[in-house]
This record gives C-alpha cells, sequence and structure tokens, in this order.
C-alpha cells in the first residue's frame, strides 16, 4: 500500500513524445531549489520560500514519494507532478486523490505541462480505474485554470482559502462507453 493505495511505487518512467516522467534523482536538486524559490512558480501558493532555507532542509537528494513525478527534458528536470491523498486538507477532496503541478518557468508555454499532466492521469487511470481526481488552484492563477479545464477538471466549487478565492475541480474517471 502506497498514498495511492494498492499501486506499486515506482512505476516504470511514463515516456510522452517529448517528456519523461519519472523518479526525483540527485541530479534534480539544483532545479527543485529553483521551482520552491522562483517567485514566478509561487505567485499562486503563497509565495516563494527562501533559497537558503531550501539548501539547508535537502541537503542531498530531493525527496522521493509516491505519487511524485519528476517531468524530464531531455534529462533536465523542468517541473513535478503529484499525485496524493492528504486526508482533511480539502473537505470535498476527502477520498480521492489530489493532482498538482509546478514547472520552471522557462518551460511555460510549450505545451510541456498539458503533455506530462495528461501522460500522469493516464499512467493513474489505468493503475486506479474508476477513482476520480481533484485539483485545487486560486482562481487568479489563469494558466493554472486553463490548463484544468483542458485536462477535463470540472468545477465542484469555489472557497475562500490562504486570503484568495480557491476553486476545486474534480475529473471523473473515463469509462469504456464515454
Amino acid at each position: 500500500m502506497t498514498a495511492l493505495g494498492p499501486v506499486a511505487w515506482p512505476p516504470a518512467p511514463i515516456r510522452t513524445e517529448r517528456l519523461v516522467l519519472r523518479e526525483p534523482e540527485a541530479r534534480d536538486r539544483a532545479a527543485v531549489i529553483e521551482l520552491l524559490a522562483s517567485p514566478e512558480v509561487n505567485t499562486y501558493l503563497g509565495g516563494p520560500r527562501p533559497r537558503d532555507d531550501i539548501e539547508r532542509e535537502m541537503p542531498g537528494a530531493p525527496g522521493r514519494r509516491p505519487g511524485l513525478f519528476t517531468v524530464d527534458l531531455d534529462g533536465a528536470m523542468i517541473g513535478q507532478i503529484m499525485l496524493t491523498r492528504e486526508a482533511g486538507r480539502l473537505r470535498k477532496a476527502a477520498g480521492k486523490a489530489e493532482f498538482g503541478y509546478l514547472f520552471l518557468p522557462q518551460a511555460w508555454g510549450h505545451g510541456y505541462a498539458a503533455e506530462a499532466c495528461a501522460a500522469a492521469l493516464d499512467w493513474f487511470a489505468g493503475a486506479l480505474p474508476g477513482e476520480p481526481v481533484v485539483l485545487a488552484t486560486q482562481t487568479a492563477n489563469i494558466r493554472s485554470m486553463r490548463l484544468a479545464a483542458k485536462l477535463g477538471f470540472v468545477e465542484v466549487e469555489r472557497f475562500h482559502a490562504y486570503d484568495a478565492e480557491q476553486w476545486l475541480g474534480m475529473r471523473s474517471p473515463v469509462t469504456p462507453s464515454d
């Protein structure tokens, strides 16, 4: 059993036309630090964390955990995708897999996020057929709202948290008759 239920982790790397989704590796450390310290990436996530703090907290390789994919382009990390079940974090998400993604600003605008997220969601649908997935984002994060819609997430509710309006969407499982 993992945080995603009875799914063997890690899966074999997932390959798309341009990307590889894989487990984090030691070589990803600098990119993870950049991701967490980036003001652009963290605009809608409470702001960037101080780089010195991140470097101190991550003395070696980035952490590995079930549901965390590194998105790799030509051997370099450009983002992360997370699939988790965190009980109680979001009331409507209880018992469902929560989906999240972060990409470095230089990867924005090239379709990498849509390609990688679609591949991760396809993997999840094959690993846990019939399981719904939820995603939360700030309504002000237009790029994330657009990507959520493109990936098939449909609004469940809006709520106020972290001093901003939040959006919760759900992606229902696709059945063969759909």
